[in-house]
Parts: structure tokens; sequence; C-alpha cells
């Protein structure tokens, strides 16, 4: 029973090593642009502070804040680590 069991896995395993390999290579290439988008947000909100747009500056720091590397990067990171978690408990299942 073990042994269908680890047959029936497999296929499972392999779709999500593909996928998760492919997750962290969108995932790498979008962190690096949202760190740039993010000092321009930055930049952009000090600008507004300055010419008197206190509202457009706490809008435009808080978006830059959520793509900052410690906003919505960060749960996406913490999402496909518990993905690369399930990869190798499914690998250990299918080997031992």
């Amino acid at each position: 029973m073990r042994i269908i069991l680890k047959i029936l896995a497999a296929p499972f395993w392999a779709v999500l090593s593909v996928s998760w390999l492919l997750l962290v290579f969108v995932f790498c290439t979008a962190r690096v642009l949202l760190e740039i988008f993010s000092g321009f947000g930055v930049l952009l909100s000090l600008v507004l502070f300055v010419t008197g747009q206190t509202t457009g500056g706490i809008v435009f720091g808080i978006i830059a804040f959520l793509i900052s590397p410690v906003g919505l990067p960060m749960i996406a990171e913490w999402i496909i680590d518990r993905l690369g978690d399930a990869k190798g408990a499914l690998g250990n299942f299918i080997t031992a």
C-alpha cells in the first residue's frame, strides 16, 4: 500500500518541484524591481511632503512600505519557503 502511495505522490512532487523553482525565480526578479520602485516611492513621498501635499506623501509612503522588502515580499517569501518545505517533505516520503 505504501508503494502505491509513493507512486501516486511522485507526479505531485515533480510538479511541485518545477513550480517551486519557477516561483523562486519570479520572486527574486520581482523583489529587485520592487526594491527599486520602493526607493522611488520614498523619494516621491518626500517630495510630496516638502511641497505641502501631506495626503499624497502619506499614501506614497504607505505604498513604498508595502512594496519594500519588509512588506508584501516578506509574506511571499514565507509562502515560497513553506512550499519548499512541503516539496522536501514529499520528497522524503517518496525516497524513504
